[in-house]
């Protein structure tokens, strides 16, 4: 997600600022051919499904020995009312073969594979198939004259999700996982949730589980991120966050100028010197979320730097601009469901409340346009995803970074999870990149092999060896965040 709102950084958003193709995936059993799938008529009996509205393949954009299709589902607005209104949901599909497991993936937002495809970390793993779902939305998946309230909830989420492997299933039938980042770990929780028996395993990343929405918890973390070993610099971070608010004309005016080069608005979060605040705010955040922290610390402007040199450095941990109207109006959706179900961390304000001027407003519904309320939480909705997983989520496996803000509140497993195969497994000093590769050795190598036995394919020494050196390979870059959680 993004920074303390999951930006949206504290679940967020700022921009994507790289997708690339990754390398093929190498068979995992002996694959047809690609040109004889061809002649099999993938691209025909994908449009024979009846929830499939169109497909089509881009071979340009085909990672090597796989094809690439772009589909529309059209689903209903509201599955409470399965033959009333439909709308069109964007997908795409990485096929390698039917004779593979496939992988449901989502961000939780928009779908940065339908121009960029790229292989999710348990897709290399496991060498399979990959179908990645708008959430539901998320322009252009949006129905027209939506009923925010009921239509966009986690439950009709999981339902399209549900309808989609339904569908899908009829010609991928081998295993199928699913997995996301951040809000998209989120995501495939509540469908497993919903649905359990949709896929044999999720692996979900960096996934917020507010739970309890108070800010205790998160305020608790923040305030001891690192321990003694990282005391100077949380003191230093809080020393820039102050300086600025000491110096808040200039940087304020600082920011009507780049307003005004880059024709951005800041209406919607109130004005720009509620941008400035909530942006200073997000700076704490958003540094332990996606800074490594070892070397980023030491590069945390001192006394002595410059407001200039201040001004950059925010800008480059946090980002000036993700607050404008511009930048914000795509991820309401996710704002919407933090008002109403997701919850969200509140505001750090403690270190500097004695400086702000509109305490208190960096919350969703601060990001939310007039004419969605009215935004009530509804707390038993996270309460119940938390009380499935802690009772009941069978084959979850939940990958969290030490030092990630969102990491504050994990899912937990309960006391019989092993026995259900529900497990939590730590990076040391991780951010919200968190991931099965960046585990300690030995723990990497258990839960490549445990993936691999989900999927059912080959748990051989040589197999998991060739799975792991996949799974060490630097991902594209992903959505980044610093208003949302869950990136």
């Amino acid at each position: 997600m993004s920074s303390s709102l999951g930006s949206p950084a504290r679940l967020l958003l700022t921009v994507v600022l790289l997708l690339t193709a990754v390398a093929p995936v190498p068979a995992t059993s002996a694959a047809t051919p690609v040109a004889q799938q061809r002649a099999s008529g993938l691209q025909e009996r994908l449009e024979r499904i009846g929830i499939v509205d169109s497909v089509t393949e881009v071979p340009r954009l085909a990672p090597s020995g796989a094809r690439f299709f772009r589909i529309w589902f059209r689903l209903p607005v509201d599955h409470d009312r399965p033959d009333g209104r439909r709308f069109r949901l964007r997908a795409t599909l990485v096929h390698r073969g039917a004779d593979r497991p496939t992988v449901l993936a989502t961000s939780g937002y928009h779908l940065n594979t339908w121009r960029f495809p790229y292989d999710s970390e348990v897709t290399r793993i496991v060498g399979g198939n990959q179908v990645t779902v708008e959430h539901r939305f998320f322009t252009p998946s949006r129905p027209r004259h939506p009923n925010w309230a009921t239509q966009l909830t986690i439950r009709q989420s999981a339902a399209d999700q549900h309808r989609i492997v339904g569908a899908l299933k009829r010609i991928y039938e081998r295993r199928w996982l699913s997995t996301g980042i951040s809000k998209g770990g989120m995501t495939m929780t509540y469908h497993r949730r919903f649905y359990p028996d949709d896929v044999a395993a999720t692996i979900a990343y960096v996934a917020p589980n507010d739970a309890v929405d108070t800010a205790d918890v998160y305020d608790d973390f923040q305030a001891e991120v690192g321990g003694a070993a990282y005391a100077d610099c949380r003191a230093d971070l809080v020393a820039v966050q102050r300086r600025v608010l000491d110096n808040r004309r200039w940087f304020r005016d600082r920011l009507a100028e780049r307003a005004r080069d880059r024709d951005l608005r800041f209406g919607l979060i109130g004005s720009l010197d509620h941008a400035l605040e909530v942006a200073v705010i997000e700076l704490y955040f958003a540094f332990w979320q996606y800074q490594h922290a070892a070397d980023a610390c030491p590069r945390v402007p001192g006394p002595g730097a410059t407001r200039t040199k201040v001004w950059r450095w925010v800008d480059t941990v946090a980002g000036w601009d993700w607050l404008s109207n511009e930048r914000i109006r795509p991820y309401v959706p996710y704002y919407f469901q933090a008002a109403t179900e997701l919850g969200s961390p509140a505001p750090y304000e403690e270190p500097v409340a004695d400086l702000l001027r509109h305490p208190g407003h960096d919350v969703p519904a601060s990001f939310v346009p007039d004419g969605l309320e009215p935004l009530d939480l509804d707390p038993a909705a996270m309460a119940g995803v938390d009380a499935w997983v802690r009772s009941s989520a069978a084959r979850m496996l939940f990958v969290y970074g030490e030092l990630d803000p969102w990491s504050a509140e994990p899912f937990a497993c309960g006391p019989d999870g092993k026995e259900r195969q529900c497990l939590v497994r730590w990076v040391p000093e991780g951010n919200h990149g968190a991931n099965v590769g960046l585990l300690p050795g030995g723990a990497r190598r258990a839960a490549i092999t445990r993936i691999r036995r989900w999927a059912g394919v080959s748990t051989r020494e040589a197999a998991v060896a060739a799975a792991e050196r996949r799974a060490l390979r630097t991902e594209p870059e992903r959505e980044r965040r610093t208003a949302v959680p869950a990136g």
